[in-house]
């Protein structure tokens, strides 16, 4: 009986997962991510190789979920906030040291693929899922397909434009990765702290409950993230009309969020009614390990 593991590779910890051929979980183990790229390509073979010891068998599949994205034309990693795997060839390292093929996707890909098969997105032809938390991403999955697009870059979602920008927001802070105005800067879960409590500040617990209490500060900034997540799912709505979007991230347990944003996307959407389903991921904080062991469930 073949096995599927996948591995959600996190700038702090790292997770792997091994799922049987009907789905269901044989091994969930988490560990420390190491801070170089050797030592790094180390945790991800002794995961892979114990996870098998443990479980008795051997030639699993494995996918690997990282924070960034592979170069279709060098095939190095780009983009990744765990700067060391930068300019490496991970699935090629680490299908070295395996003796066998490896797979690697963005995060966000790993989490759309993950919600549209068994999660929130299940039985929806067109799933978006999006990842609000440190930082900001998204991944599009079409009747079961994984959508990468040629230049690797489908779905990068937090590196365009706030849609419809104020005065006041316009052009935007700017972003790491050179630009102004990137969504990142606007709705990860650092820059709705900072709109609360003040430039420099990244931790946005409580906000909602300050709200509750009546801090005004925070009930503006909830309101102020609530309605530029509205236009930016709009954009996205305008532009590829998916059946459901799913919200994964730390912010997306903001439950007020679900309530809110549907009805304030409305007058953004080009069409006489907004029917897209806003749903929070089902698997939540596990969604992209469990995505990075489907990468092989496609030919």
């Amino acid at each position: 009986m073949a096995l599927r593991i996948g591995i959600d590779l996190g700038g702090t910890k790292s997770e792997i997962v091994a799922l049987d051929p009907s789905g269901e979980v044989r091994l969930r183990r988490r560990a420390p991510t190491p801070g170089s790229y050797k030592a790094i390509l180390s945790m991800l073979e002794g995961l892979v190789r114990q996870a098998e010891d443990d479980l008795g068998m051997a030639g699993s599949t494995v996918g690997v979920g990282i924070p960034g994205s592979l170069s279709p034309d060098t095939g190095l990693v780009r983009n990744a906030n765990t700067q060391c795997l930068n300019g490496q060839p991970l699935d090629r390292d680490l299908a070295a040291r395996l003796g066998r093929p490896v797979r690697v996707s963005n995060d966000a890909n790993c989490l759309a693929l993950s919600e549209a098969s068994d999660g929130a997105g299940a039985g929806h032809g067109v799933v978006f899922a999006v990842i609000i938390g440190t930082g900001v991403g998204g991944g599009i999955v079409v009747d079961g397909r994984l959508i990468e697009g040629l230049n690797k870059v489908c779905g990068e979602w937090g590196h365009t434009p706030l849609p419809w920008m104020t005065a006041a927001e316009h052009p935007g802070p700017r972003c790491w990765c050179g630009r102004p105005g990137c969504l990142e800067t606007f709705l990860c879960g650092p820059a709705l702290a900072a709109d609360w409590k003040g430039e420099g500040q990244r931790d946005a617990t409580g906000i909602v409950a300050a709200a509750t209490a009546g801090d005004a500060t925070a009930r503006a900034a909830l309101d102020r993230y609530a309605g530029r997540l509205a236009r930016a799912l709009a954009g996205i709505t305008n532009l590829i009309d998916p059946d459901a979007i799913v919200l994964g991230g730390g912010l997306s347990n903001l439950d007020e969020l679900y309530g809110t944003v549907p009805a304030l996307m409305e007058p953004w959407i080009f069409g006489d009614i907004g029917r897209t389903r806003l749903l929070r991921a089902k698997h939540g904080d596990s969604s992209g390990v469990f995505g990075a062991a489907r990468l092989w469930d496609r030919a």
